[in-house]
């Protein structure tokens, strides 16, 4: 069966104006003006596949916005405006239902405290999906891209991964969680944080950036698609938490951390010239932020643990068609 990117390189990826930057990235990316870029993004959550029909509407409402933040974030670009699509069964509609009150409290929640404007969109009676469109800005050429990778660059990643994909396997009863890693990990999942005052100090620290929706596999393997280069991480400098760190040797612990998806945090390269300039943004924006592996020339993502064994995936990432 043909995977998502497969769909899209084939049926939809098509050939634009030099001015634009389209398919292939975290947004495409349009000339506003003479000295400013618009970056525009979207993604779409269905449920059942990408939420519990039981989710709690004000963090669905919350993160339906927060993963079209992290697109901005991967760009460097500051958001400014969204529109909202929504297909809702009609349960949800009734003057007696607080769903759509306590979705739209967790969607204005977070786009007020990034200023982002909601102007527009769409609502519509069928099984429930939601849509997020959002428009960014960044200085003209300086967008991070996925495609800018260079070889000798270090590769950096921010905050913690695996911990969604645990809360997910946990609910899906496919591992017990303690409850206080239980708390931790839903919330990592439901209500993830999107590193948008990060992405816009990196784009003169970084030379490429993607964030992290698929897994960490999946999403590097992106960047060196783009950038026609290879990379070498070793798993045990990967961040976690001391749960995964104690379970690494567990196949489907290891799976979370480096291919589970939802985690939403920035997998950036930069020149080794940057590394204490990147260290000292960490700490002034109270952000871990950490050093993984190098980019190389080649054309294969290479995962090794500390004694130098090559480490295997059943998969690299999420994938919809595949998954």
């Amino acid at each position: 069966m043909p995977s998502e990117f497969d769909i899209i390189e084939r049926f939809f990826k098509k050939s634009v104006p030099n001015e634009i930057v389209g398919i292939g990235d975290d947004a495409a990316i349009i000339l506003a003006s003479q000295t400013i870029e618009f970056a525009i993004s979207t993604d779409t959550l269905v449920s059942g596949k990408h939420f519990f029909p039981d989710t709690d509407p004000y963090q669905l409402g919350f993160k339906s916005l927060a993963v079209n933040l992290s697109d901005m974030a991967a760009m460097g670009a500051k958001p400014r405006w969204s529109l909202l699509a929504l297909t809702l069964p009609k349960n949800l509609t009734g003057n007696d239902n607080p769903w759509l009150s306590n979705f739209s409290k967790g969607f204005f929640d977070l786009a007020n405290s990034y200023q982002v404007a909601l102007i527009g969109g769409d609502t519509t009676s069928g099984p429930l999906n939601i849509n997020v469109q959002i428009i960014g800005e960044i200085k003209r050429g300086k967008a991070l891209r996925r495609n800018n990778a260079q070889a000798d660059d270090d590769i950096w990643i921010s905050g913690q991964l695996g911990n969604a994909a645990l809360a997910l396997r946990h609910e899906r009863q496919h591992i017990i969680l303690p409850l206080e890693e239980k708390t931790r990990c839903l919330t990592a999942l439901l209500m993830p944080s999107a590193r948008v005052e990060l992405g816009q100090r990196l784009v003169d620290l970084a030379h490429s950036a993607i964030d992290i929706s698929d897994g960490l596999a999946a999403d590097l393997s992106h960047i060196l698609k783009a950038s026609e280069k290879a990379a070498c991480i070793n798993i045990d400098d990967v961040p976690c938490s001391p749960f995964v760190k104690e379970n690494l040797s567990q196949p489907l612990i290891r799976q979370c951390l480096l291919a589970g998806g939802d985690d939403y945090e920035l997998c950036f390269t930069a020149p080794e010239e940057n590394r204490n300039a990147i260290a000292s943004l960490g700490i002034e924006l109270n952000v871990s932020l950490t050093r993984i592996g190098k980019i190389l020339t080649g054309n294969q993502l290479i995962i090794e643990d500390s004694q130098g064994r090559s480490i295997s995936l059943d998969n690299k990432g999420y994938d919809h068609f595949i998954s």
